[in-house]
């Protein structure tokens, strides 16, 4: 278990290092040593554990304690930044939930005894490499990025080492999540990312980023609550904090329904379902790099890891029919407010909360195949949405503005940038690539779980993202001839990540079809104790082999030949430009291509009301019933 255990100091020792040294040089060092140990680290661990579990007890006495000090400084922490902005309620809740936490460790804790206090198996794994490698690149582009960042925002106090320190910090408490078995250490991991990720959104600390830092932090720490309280039922009841006990006893049919439905409650609040989507929203004050984080690769993919695991003891009951009809409406209705928004990491966010939405909703059906659906758009998800962010986050930079109006022209004057972003794009929605493949997965799990209204909303919220992705699409792959070139300002370090992501998004997309029979396969054939193809593996490899083609052919295409350019036939007098034309009255007209964004169906407001109203009705509902104990999961 070296490497596990390598894999959660690393990070945790170069964020107490880059805190330490506030050097510019050193953190430079620092940042790309420990990026690429954490890489190496991540491929390590996944090899050596390949298809087969392992598991850990560290049996040591100190590490309880450990766990407890962790949480008090979370819990100063928080009421500090409380107490200095005001806000009340962020105090109680976290009073609450560790009160909770302690009382639990005083009155059941000593009690019981985990017998493994972490687990390793294929999904774990998947998630570690998202983690270690996808949040490695993202902390080599804040390098570049945050060095700009400052220079246009003179008015941001220059807090770089504390920056760098929270992100790593971050990344190992992530890593804690994924490995716990032992409920207690996934808490404290639990309650470390919602406090960084507080701490990355308010960075800037203008008004608007300390309230939208402390929106995530309540309804994060509303999580928490639920997190606790379900940890004090299941230890109570039934003497263990064991996460593969509880799926165990609930295979067994004994009443765990209340302890999975506060933890399928729990995802809910970081994977940002609605009515708790508004904290993901809130995210894009920070820096691009936080939103990358947060957005594709760890934060919310922390939420979906836990509500994945439960998936065995899901389908037709309380807590099962919560995590579908919550994850089918934020599905449907965040797909269609995207459709009216015009800021680019807005509708990334958007797009974001509709795809954890169908991940939720797909493990919330309980089968097989839903399952499998469920894990393959996390990979396919995490690759191509934290591409986006880092490429929507440089051309800001580069352009000043984020607006999808002002990317005219982009394909000619960053055709590279250009180039990135279109890959991220068509992972995210064009066929043959993995997303799309998985929606169809999707669709098969929905018709043989007998759930035609899940099928409804999955075929009329996939058809709203053609609206917003082929508008994005045309906006980038426009021509219009200049001569300027705007990548100049972009650093080498930048460039590293974009193209690393680029390409790691074709390659997971080419390679599915291993992904799917050598890592998904083997840990749901131990989950459900069998194993079936959802999509037969010719297919796959016919879909794989349709990717390759569009990456190839169009390197070849009109290579050699000589480029004809015309002048662009425009409605008035040509004046020697493509740019702009001669109009009545003898008016320069410049050319400007906007796209239709149908604010008056698809209005931003109407949706989210909507979707909060049925969400929040369901989850109270649900969580209702399940508290009246009626049926066994």
């Amino acid at each position: 278990m070296i490497f596990p255990l390598l894999l959660f100091l690393v990070p945790l020792v170069t964020a107490v290092l880059l805190f330490l040294n506030r050097g510019r040089s050193f953190r430079n060092l620092v940042v790309k040593t420990a990026a690429v140990l954490t890489g190496c680290l991540s491929l390590a661990t996944a090899v050596t554990f390949f298809d087969r579990s392992a598991k850990a007890s560290l049996g040591a006495g100190w590490l309880p304690a450990v766990m407890t000090a962790v949480d008090v400084a979370a819990l100063a922490t928080v009421l500090y930044y409380a107490w200095k902005y005001r806000y009340v309620l962020v105090a109680v809740l976290a009073a609450v939930q560790f009160s909770v936490i302690s009382y639990f460790e005083v009155s059941t804790g000593p009690s019981i005894r985990s017998v493994w206090d972490f687990n390793i198996d294929n999904f774990a794994l998947v998630m570690v490499l998202i983690v270690g490698i996808i949040g490695s690149l993202i902390a080599v582009f804040s390098l570049g990025y945050m060095a700009l960042y400052h220079e246009h925002h003179p008015d941001v106090p220059e807090r770089q080492p504390f920056f760098f320190f929270v992100v790593f910090l971050f990344l190992a408490a992530m890593f804690g999540i994924i490995l716990s078995n032992n409920l207690l250490y996934m808490y404290t991991f639990w309650e470390v990312t919602s406090l960084c990720s507080f701490l990355l959104i308010g960075y800037a600390r203008t008004e608007e980023a300390v309230r939208n830092a402390f929106k995530a932090l309540w309804m994060n720490l509303l999580g928490g609550l639920a997190f606790a309280l379900a940890i004090l039922v299941l230890g109570q009841r039934f003497y263990t904090v064991e996460l593969a006990t509880l799926v165990e006893l609930g295979r067994n049919n004994f009443p765990v329904e209340l302890v999975v439905a506060l933890l399928v409650f729990c995802g809910f609040t970081k994977s940002a379902m609605m009515p708790f989507s508004g904290w993901l929203l809130g995210a894009m004050v920070a820096p691009t790099p936080v939103s990358a984080l947060l957005h594709s690769s760890t934060m919310v993919k922390a939420g979906v890891f836990l509500i994945i695991k439960l998936t065995p003891l899901l389908g037709g009951n309380h807590p099962g029919v919560m995590a579908m009809f919550v994850g089918g409406a934020t599905f449907f209705f965040a797909s269609c407010a995207a459709i009216s928004q015009s800021d680019g990491k807005k509708v990334l966010a958007y797009s974001t909360i509709s795809n954890l939405g169908l991940i939720v909703c797909c493990a919330g059906t309980g089968s097989y195949e839903a399952a499998w659906t469920a894990i393959m758009i996390v990979i396919f998800h995490a690759v191509a949405k934290s591409l986006l962010f880092l490429t929507v986050g440089t051309a800001e930079q580069q352009l000043g503005s984020r607006n999808l109006e002002r990317f005219d022209g982009i394909f000619n004057s960053m055709p590279r940038l250009s180039l990135c972003m279109v890959i991220g794009i068509c992972g995210m929605f064009l066929a043959p690539f993995g997303m799309l493949i998985s929606k169809w997965a999707a669709m098969k799990a929905f018709v043989d779980a007998a759930q035609p209204l899940l099928l409804l909303v999955l075929v009329f919220g996939s058809a709203t993202t053609l609206f917003y992705w082929t508008k994005w699409l045309g906006k980038v792959t426009t021509f219009i001839p200049t001569d300027e070139n705007r990548e100049k300002g972009i650093l080498p370090v930048e460039w590293l990540a974009l193209k690393g992501l680029a390409g790691l998004t074709l390659v997971v997309c080419v390679l599915f079809p291993l992904i799917s029979k050598y890592v998904v396969i083997p840990y749901l054939r131990l989950t459900y104790q069998f194993a079936g193809e959802v999509i037969s593996q010719s297919n796959l490899w016919t879909m794989s082999l349709m990717v390759c083609l569009l990456a190839i052919l169009p390197l070849r295409f009109g290579k050699s030949r000589p480029k004809k350019q015309v002048v662009a036939n425009l409605s008035g007098e040509n004046i020697g430009s493509n740019l702009a034309y001669r109009g009545a009255g003898g008016r320069i007209v410049p050319v400007t291509l906007r796209n239709w964004y149908m604010e008056r169906w698809f209005d931003e407001r109407k949706m989210k009301f909507v979707g909060y109203t049925l969400c929040l009705a369901c989850a109270i509902m649900e969580l209702s019933l399940s508290l009246g104990g009626v049926l066994y999961v």
